[in-house]
């Protein structure tokens, strides 16, 4: 097993290396290059250049001029770096908002993204209590266990939503975790109905989460603002205020984004039946 491990993972990066070599050959010239041409600037066999170009063109991260056959760099790459700027500037626009849940709830806070069936934590911050959340920024936890991972979910399209719990392989993470698709679009349907998520100890037992969704100037969610933790803190009674918090800090961002639709000034309110 070793060897088949050392005989493998070589090939593929060589293959990825070959793949960047020609992405950046083509982004180095501003004219499009031809098969050959390619062939001569990275010393590689004409075979070797033409299978590579066809995956890459496959995935739109080249496009051919079908009038000359030549090659230039596809849009599919400007999509992937809108998306890194747009989650950069997002980070950068959110601490601001969540230094302010942090100061008002002095839980830890987060701003995440969902990525397919996972989360993705673009930033936190802590009080400083004994006490506080283990997570860190880059981590990645199942969507369909965390508050804001059914908070973004919730927000899908329903063709989008099917085609994501299909793919879904609910795990119970603890006794109170949601295993059941049909449970679990159920649990969806509150959390549209009142405006925010909860995790009640669902990844982690004895650990709380309310999460609300940020929305870009379109009304789309392309995030989650939440805070969480120890459950003996964030009691029953407490909950409504702490969701209160999340979806006005949520609200502020999403304004700042440019969101100014009608139903983002009633979210706030849901969390506490106004």
């Amino acid at each position: 097993m070793p060897h088949r491990k050392t005989s493998v993972s070589p090939y593929r990066a060589q293959v990825l290396d070959r793949a960047m070599s020609i992405l950046n050959a083509l982004a180095a010239r501003q004219e499009e290059l031809s098969i050959a041409e390619l062939c001569s600037k990275l010393k590689l066999h004409k075979s070797t250049v033409h299978r590579l170009i066809m995956v890459l063109e496959g995935h739109r991260l080249v496009a051919k001029n079908s009038e000359n056959g030549r090659y230039r760099l596809g849009l599919k790459l400007f999509e992937l770096g809108s998306k890194a700027i747009a989650d950069l500037d997002l980070r950068e626009r959110s601490r601001l908002h969540l230094t302010r849940l942090l100061q008002e709830t002095r839980e830890t806070v987060h701003l995440c993204i969902l990525d397919l069936g996972d989360v993705v934590y673009l930033e936190k911050m802590e009080p400083e209590r004994s006490m506080r959340t283990a997570s860190r920024v880059g981590a990645r936890h199942p969507a369909y266990c965390t508050a804001v991972g059914k908070m973004l979910m919730s927000e899908l399209p329903e063709a989008d939503l099917n085609t994501l719990l299909k793919k879904i392989e609910f795990k119970p993470r603890t006794s109170r975790t949601i295993i059941s698709p049909e449970a679990f679009r159920v649990e969806l349907k509150k959390i549209r109905a009142r405006g925010y998520a909860l995790d009640d100890e669902e990844i982690e037992e004895g650990l709380r989460c309310v999460a609300a969704a940020v929305r870009d100037h379109s009304g789309r969610a392309i995030a989650a603002v939440s805070m969480s933790g120890p459950s003996f803190r964030m009691t029953d009674s407490r909950i409504p205020s702490l969701a209160e918090s999340v979806c006005r800090v949520a609200l502020g961002l999403s304004t700042e984004l440019g969101f100014a639709g009608a139903g983002a000034e009633v979210e706030a309110g849901r969390a506490t039946g106004n």
